[in-house]
């Protein structure tokens, strides 16, 4: 059994949660299929809709509170699940936060304001500093979309706090595609090296991970299985 050290079955009745992409929702087709996958085990598995405030003016730090509200109470706890940009926010929320005692990351969207520029690349950074918007596609919607500027500042001012890098020191599960052109998977590979409480699966697969999506239930399984013992 692949089960990352520290994750222990006396902590019982976590929530689950999902979180899902950038300019994505809760009804993406991992948020989705993971859903149908824990209802067959009688488990709620939460998608959370980490548009905030809004996708125009997409925050993280609106995100992270979305996340610490739906864990609950003080002496609640839960299981994270968190694709692209929802994986750094799962991050970012449990280098902080207690509560959260396990991470099942999807193509996590590490140094993300590093990933953008990289992606939007010098020009097109110039614009949508100067604009103030960087259009997009909005997944959810099918619709053309923008984003603000603020977003990278936003990035770049929680970023700062930790060199970069989350502190996460919780079992973790990161699963991330060699063929993924969206979120470097060279990101993953240095943040997981060394660490014995990460567990890196590599599949060939793309962002989306949509080929991958019975790979990612089974490994989340074994990894979460003290979890499922508990119930």
């Amino acid at each position: 059994m692949n089960v990352a050290p520290g994750i222990s079955p006396a902590l019982a009745g976590p929530r689950w949660l999902y979180l899902h992409g950038f300019a994505s929702g809760p009804q993406s087709a991992k948020g989705v299929a993971l859903a149908e996958h824990y209802a067959r085990q009688g488990i709620h598995l939460e998608r959370l809709n980490l548009r905030r405030p809004s996708l125009e003016y997409l925050s993280l730090g609106a995100m992270m509170r979305t996340v610490r509200d739906a864990i609950g109470g003080e002496r609640d706890r839960a299981i994270v699940f968190g694709s692209s940009l929802g994986g750094l926010t799962a991050c970012r929320v449990a280098e902080e936060d207690a509560r959260v005692c396990a991470l099942v990351l999807l193509a996590p969207a590490l140094r993300a304001s590093e990933q953008m520029r990289r992606t939007v690349g010098e020009e097109g950074l110039r614009r949508w500093r100067e604009t103030g918007w960087l259009e997009t596609q909005d997944y959810a919607e099918k619709r053309e979309a923008r984003v603000h500027f603020g977003l990278i500042q936003d990035l770049d001012t929680i970023e700062a706090r930790s060199g970069g890098w989350p502190d996460v020191r919780v079992p973790t599960l990161l699963i991330h595609g060699r063929r993924d052109t969206t979120t470097d998977i060279r990101y993953s590979r240095e943040w997981a090296r060394d660490k014995r409480h990460v567990r890196l699966v590599e599949v060939d697969d793309g962002h989306e991970l949509v080929d991958s999506l019975g790979r990612i239930a089974a490994e989340a399984d074994d990894f979460l299985r003290p979890f499922l013992q508990a119930l």
